[in-house]
């Protein structure tokens, strides 16, 4: 199976979509080039088949074919205690954004299964690993800014102390998502926060950013933002190449 569905996936490559990829993904040297929805098309096929070999017995060596793994686990029907073994196992191969957030999109089945996922989240906001950590902040955000999780959630990201860029960002993509959907709880959040510069400053920008903010709210946040001496670090110390979030 390794074999064929390798040579599927060069077959698949499309050199412009593959540099295209590449500007945004500078660290990932592994790029085929093989567009989302025939990547989609081929994890639906592996769900349907002999998935559980594909896991755990495929030696991945490219982007899509890590992007394939985590593609398959949100398309596979089985026992939820089986699906998040296979998370965990499939979490710390997760070098890249893109895959960690593709992955997370992928795992619909949580919104059936939130409290148990929400349990097994936790150890992995305390992980050394900036992906694994990213991971976890990541589906919160795809799965848990509802009314009955948002004491949980602030907590949960407040307490982030990982300094790697893309849990910074994460956190900050995640708070400002929380902002359209919960404005009075985040904005007491933020009046009490103890997010570093840069991420709370980010958070910010993203809120001021997004189109589903009103006019009058980005003059009020703009107001809000912290000045460079503040705080436990420096958005300086943040200038480093990779994802424009």
């Amino acid at each position: 199976m390794k074999k064929n569905l390798r040579e599927k996936l060069f077959e698949l490559a499309d050199e412009e979509y593959r540099k295209f990829s590449s500007a945004l993904l500078p660290d990932t040297e592994t790029l085929i080039g093989v567009r989302m929805p025939a990547l989609r098309s081929l994890a639906r096929e592996i769900a349907e088949n002999d998935w559980r070999a594909f896991m755990t017995a495929y030696d991945s060596r490219y982007f899509e074919e890590f992007m394939l793994q985590g593609m398959v686990l949100g398309y596979v029907k089985a026992d939820i205690e089986e699906l998040l073994a296979y998370v965990a196992e499939f979490v710390p191969k997760i070098s890249c954004w893109s895959v960690c957030d593709s992955f997370c999109a992928g795992l619909k089945w949580t919104q059936n299964h939130k409290s148990r996922v929400w349990e097994f989240l936790q150890p992995y906001f305390a992980e050394s690993g900036e992906y694994e950590v990213r991971f976890g902040v990541v589906m919160l955000m795809d799965y848990y800014l509802e009314e009955e999780y948002t004491d949980q959630v602030l907590q949960r990201l407040d307490q982030v102390g990982h300094q790697g860029y893309y849990v910074k960002m994460a956190v900050a993509w995640t708070l400002a998502t929380a902002y359209v959907r919960m404005r009075p709880q985040i904005l007491a959040y933020f009046q009490k926060a103890s997010l570093d510069d840069f991420t709370y400053n980010k958070a910010l920008q993203k809120i001021i950013e997004s189109r589903r903010v009103d006019p009058l709210d980005k003059v009020m946040i703009r107001q809000m933002k912290r000045g460079q001496g503040r705080g436990k670090s420096r958005s300086a110390t943040m200038q480093r190449g990779g994802r424009k979030e």
